[in-house]
């Protein structure tokens, strides 16, 4: 069963300064900023950092405030909302993916930044080392080795041998993404198969990646995470769907939206656990001290459902892999 999504509601607040590091006072309301691309407030992902805070003991309106800055993807507007977050003067910012956490590093090199996810912290400049970061941000990241695209291409062949022509749609934006996307193309020569690789960098231009996708008459469908493609995900399982193209993903969240399978990270875990480097933070702990966090294991989550509308028979070693199986 899918889990059931909660709507949380921004709430504001005064003003607070806190210089880095500050722990918890006694009947302290604390001031946490929250900068993400998605500008969804009923995001799965949000929904589970709340939640990580509440097992902590932390309640919106009770003694914690939250700050939210939400982008609705636009990443050029990252700076300008954390610096809004720093002249309010929060405890500590979370930021929800990598181009977040580079928004909010760009304006405070002073309060604290927790990555609830994102890819690869020391190829972007952003930690020095995952086990001291050095500076002012910590937290959890999602990056898949490069290699695991490969593997999701297999998984893929695996699932419909007959697949030869795949569309992979990315964010060219992404140099991680990219990264990912020549081991995708490594694994594709050694199988047989033709990659027709589309690069998008803003919501407006994946109709046009659609369009693409039909011309060259794929067979299959693939997306390399990133920021662009997770906040189009709906769009891209409704494409999926309407093309009756079988497609894999990177992450669960394309499968929770209806999409047919995904091989990753569990991003609302990192979210939740994301929380936990924010209790840290607040009763003093220093992030240049606090060593980032990987996914704890990669989850293979199938969509029965979609797979009987496409026509699909899953094959049982498949399912017997599978981490979850949605019926």
């Amino acid at each position: 069963m899918m889990n059931r999504r909660a709507f949380i509601t921004a709430v504001g607040g005064g003003i607070l300064a806190a210089p880095l590091g500050v722990g918890v006072t006694a009947g302290k309301l604390s001031r946490i900023g929250y900068l993400a691309t998605d500008g969804a407030a009923s995001n799965p992902l949000q929904v589970a950092f709340i939640r990580g805070l509440r097992e902590l003991g932390y309640i919106e309106g009770q003694n914690v405030v939250m700050e939210y800055r939400l982008a609705d993807g636009r990443t050029e507007r990252l700076s300008d909302l954390a610096s809004e977050l720093v002249r309010l003067g929060v405890d500590v910012i979370v930021t929800s993916d990598t181009s977040a956490t580079l928004g909010a590093k760009q304006v405070t090199a002073t309060i604290p930044i927790v990555m609830a996810s994102g890819d690869a912290p020391v190829f972007y400049g952003l930690v020095a080392s995952l086990v001291r970061p050095g500076g002012n941000v910590t937290g959890l990241y999602r990056t898949a080795p490069p290699e695991l695209g490969g593997e999701r291409l297999r998984l893929l062949k695996e699932m419909v041998p007959g697949v030869s022509r795949v569309s992979v749609l990315l964010d060219s934006g992404d140099a991680y993404a990219l990264l990912m996307m020549r081991q995708i193309e490594k694994v594709a020569q050694s199988i047989g198969v033709h990659l027709h690789s589309v690069k998008t960098q803003r919501p407006e231009e994946f109709e046009r990646a659609f369009e693409a996708a039909l011309l060259d008459r794929v067979d299959a469908l693939m997306t390399v995470e990133g920021g662009q493609t997770l906040m189009a995900r709906t769009r891209i399982v409704n494409f999926a769907a309407m093309s009756r193209l079988p497609a894999m993903y990177g992450l669960r969240e394309f499968v929770d939206a209806g999409g047919l399978i995904a091989y990753g990270p569990n991003n609302a875990d990192l979210f939740r656990r994301a929380a936990s480097y924010v209790d840290k933070i607040l009763k003093g702990a220093r992030p240049a001290d606090l060593p980032v966090e990987q996914p704890a294991k990669f989850e293979l989550v199938i969509n029965l459902k979609t797979a009987k509308a496409l026509g699909l028979t899953i094959p049982q070693t498949l399912l017997l892999r599978a981490d979850q199986v949605i019926e």
